[in-house]
């Protein structure tokens, strides 16, 4: 979740971006509302996604083809980075509020809103496993940011990682037999996977850009992410396969592109650009093609 513009405050160096508010993080080309991180639901027919078009980061879903707009939450909180459950009828998200930041549950029409971490440390980054029994996560309990495991319920914690670099974004991959994460373990933003229970870790990536956000293709053989410098107009989307061989660019563009992730048959991209000086929610055929915008936070569209 590194250099994601989220939370208030710093998170170990380049865990940045979901650490300060969306003003300070934006760049004069990409100013506004926001409405960002998309996921599919498992039918791949709606998404869900967290906006603060209402003037509070809530969480909203749609169908697949941007139609049917419905807020999901009505919180103090800010809620970013929901994800449906393998099975289409839970949203997880996390919610962050007075420098903490908590792990919810909620079916998937808003209702029966659960907490599953406890208040007074950052707990975000949210992943179901693909049998929907466990969630990985990170959390700086511990005094680092670092990857944890729980049960679907939040019970049963467990530690993943233990370094001094700050530990984030897990994803689990489609067979579950491993769980990719972003670390600065080697001094730069990298992509590594690891084995469920923290051991074996690899790293994919090697990069002099920032790789963040790693998610998994439907059939396990590659991630999808982005990568950036220092100027936020350099972010763009990146395939690599699973063993991290084949990097390959998808968007060739001077804005912020951002939070890609497969549709379930893996034949499109949801993702968040600032192609029109806001963030918004776009999506694009598997080779980076047909780039359609979804969302309209701004008075700008449609």
């Amino acid at each position: 979740m590194p250099n994601r513009t989220v939370y208030p405050r710093l998170l170990a160096g380049w865990c940045l971006l979901l650490a300060v508010n969306t003003a300070q993080a934006q760049t004069a080309q990409c100013q506004g509302p926001t409405t960002r991180d998309a996921s599919w639901s498992p039918d791949g027919t709606r998404l869900v996604f967290d906006s603060n078009r209402d003037g509070n980061q809530e969480i909203y879903v749609m169908q697949a083809d941007g139609s049917n707009l419905t807020r999901l939450t009505r919180t103090p909180t800010a809620d970013y980075y929901p994800f449906f459950s393998p099975d289409g009828s839970k949203i997880i998200f996390f919610a962050s509020s007075n420098e903490t930041s908590v792990i919810y549950l909620m079916d998937a029409d808003g209702s029966n809103l659960t907490r599953l971490t406890d208040e007074g440390a950052f707990n975000a980054d949210p992943a179901w496993s693909p049998d929907g029994r466990s969630i990985a996560f990170y959390s700086e309990r511990d005094g680092n940011a670092e990857i944890y495991v729980m049960d679907a319920d939040g019970s049963n914690p467990r530690r993943l990682t233990r370094t001094e670099a700050a530990e984030t974004t897990p994803s689990w991959s489609p067979d579950g037999a491993g769980i990719a994460f972003i670390t600065e373990r080697d001094g730069n933003a990298e992509i590594y996977v690891m084995n469920p229970d923290g051991s074996d870790p690899r790293r994919l990536t090697d990069s002099p850009l920032g790789d963040r956000v790693a998610r998994w293709s439907p059939d396990g053989t590659q991630l999808i992410f982005y990568a950036r410098d220092k100027a936020w107009e350099g972010a763009e989307i990146y395939t690599i396969d699973a063993d991290g061989s084949n990097r390959t660019q998808l968007t060739h563009d001077t804005h912020r592109d951002q939070s890609p992730v497969f549709s379930p048959d893996g034949s499109k991209i949801a993702f968040t650009s600032c192609a029109s000086g806001s963030l918004e929610i776009y999506v694009m055929d598997a080779d980076g093609s047909n780039v359609e915008r979804l969302t309209f936070t701004k008075a700008d569209g449609p």
